[in-house]
């Protein structure tokens, strides 16, 4: 597996590109890959899930996805933000911040940010230049 975990996203969202510009300033080493340019099967993970939910690729090779995905990325920043993630781990919390999520991804074309067509070119991708 990768020596840093790996963050999947839909790159041709833009409410999710904005999202993951935000998740870049986080204090964390990771890599960055929209789910149309990373090699899934060798991340034990499909395009269909991709699709639907962020990805969240352990170093172990265990697959998180959806709000699971965001509470990992918390834990693996620097304090303060694991004790979010661990909060968003909790049962009374995980169900919460699973249906947050999920009603955020099936409105995430009517968020701010968004619009349906947007292609964004490779470049203008997230963790196109290699920062880790």
């Amino acid at each position: 597996m990768s020596e840093l975990p790996v963050l999947i996203y839909d790159g041709d969202c833009g409410f999710c590109t904005r999202s993951v510009r935000l998740a870049e300033r986080l204090p964390v080493r990771m890599h960055i890959q929209a789910w149309q340019e990373a090699d899934l099967a060798a991340m034990r993970t499909t395009a269909d899930r991709a699709r639907h939910e962020v990805l969240w690729v352990a170093t172990s090779g265990r697959v998180f996805g959806g709000a699971a995905a965001v509470a990992e990325l918390l834990k693996a920043c620097r304090v303060p933000w694991p004790v979010l993630g661990w909060g968003m781990s909790a049962p009374v919390l995980r169900m919460l911040a699973d249906r947050a999520y999920r009603w955020v991804a099936a409105n995430r074309f009517r968020l701010p940010g968004a619009t349906p067509a947007c292609q964004l070119p490779p470049d203008e991708r997230p963790g196109h230049s290699d920062r880790c």
